[in-house]
């Protein structure tokens, strides 16, 4: 009886907590056969023009290929994640999926308290031991990580070949250590088209804040323009649509992130470095609809079309044949592993 009356209360607070935040999807808990899944975004949420959208095209594919019924979470100001994550779990979820590195210690509290429950991160920070060594998730949770410096090497190539310019722009948002990633990705790639040229790198702050403050994305690439990048690079969230504002101003060029981003600045998005969410989010929902799910660490890279760069009828005038050659033999140099691409500093 103690433990019926625990489980009412742990409900009711997530319930309260919730009041403060936006559902979408389904407005009830799942009712008979198929397959439900539980998506909590991120700040930023949907209409961020990055990953938190690509979580939600993966989930609507599987709607429509899959059969899933998807309940989606959008967390308000100020409001608790956790309890997302929580009424989703405690409603019997096939698969709940937060959607950014920040729910990283509330989905490994959540996989030891729900054993029967699935659970998937998107940018789940895999932690080390004392001897350095990974920490695996818990047996029930899927660690979705990408090789996001493959594609920032690519567009780090791309953008030295058609700057005109010795020096290039890297604007990230929250400083650490995933956007890292971003960085010395899109930094090596530079250098290995143009060793002598200088990456001028800059960050919006220190919190999950940084990611939505478009203001000093434009602040930050204003000033790098001015200094004589030609090319700015953004890994920063809703921040970015600073940056493409700045790239308008100047009349000089921006590189998207995760999303294709063409539609921010027409004209002035030279590609996008797109971080397939989409795919990682439809291939556990399939896997969880197969029986083959299995918790641990996925990989999605160049070889997994998780990573990539944008080339279609938008931008095809802005890079020459040649240079698209150029970044096809290193996307093959990189998958064949003749390249090793930097992740860290």
């Amino acid at each position: 009886m103690r433990r019926l009356f625990g489980l009412l209360g742990v409900l009711l607070a997530a319930h309260l907590v919730l009041s403060f935040v936006r559902p979408e999807g389904a407005a009830t808990p799942p009712v008979g056969e198929g397959l439900d899944i539980g998506i909590v975004f991120d700040l930023g949420g949907r209409g961020d023009k990055s990953f938190n959208d690509g979580a939600y095209l993966g989930a609507e594919r599987a709607m429509r290929e899959l059969g899933a019924r998807v309940r989606f979470v959008e967390p308000g100001e100020g409001s608790d994640r956790e309890a997302g994550l929580r009424l989703l779990a405690a409603e019997g979820m096939d698969l709940v999926i937060g959607v950014g590195f920040i729910f990283t210690d509330d989905l490994t509290e959540l996989a030891n308290e729900y054993p029967n429950v699935a659970f998937a991160g998107v940018d789940y920070a895999v932690t080390v031991d004392r001897a350095g060594n990974p920490v695996a998730p818990p047996a029930n949770l899927a660690a979705l990580k990408f090789r996001e410096e493959q594609g920032s090497f690519l567009v780090g190539a791309l953008a030295a070949l058609v700057g005109n310019s010795k020096k290039l722009g890297f604007i990230g948002g929250m400083d650490s250590p995933l956007i890292h990633k971003f960085e010395v990705g899109y930094a090596a790639g530079v250098k290995a088209v143009c060793p002598d040229c200088q990456v001028i790198s800059q960050y919006a702050g220190v919190t999950p804040e940084a990611f939505r403050n478009p203001g000093r994305g434009k602040e930050l690439a204003l000033s790098a323009y001015q200094q004589g990048v030609n090319v700015i690079y953004h890994a920063s969230g809703s921040t970015g649509l600073g940056v493409f504002e700045a790239a308008r101003t100047m009349q000089k060029f921006g590189i998207g992130v995760d999303a294709d981003q063409f539609n921010e600045a027409p004209g002035f998005v030279l590609s996008s470095m797109i971080k397939r969410v989409d795919n990682a989010v439809f291939d556990m929902i399939a896997r969880v609809k197969d029986e083959r799910f299995e918790g641990g660490v996925y990989q999605y890279g160049l070889e997994q079309d998780g990573v990539g760069y944008v080339y279609d009828d938008n931008n095809r005038a802005l890079i020459p044949d040649s240079v698209r050659a150029r970044l096809e033999q290193l996307k093959a140099d990189i998958i064949a592993g003749k390249i090793i691409v930097p992740s860290s500093r």
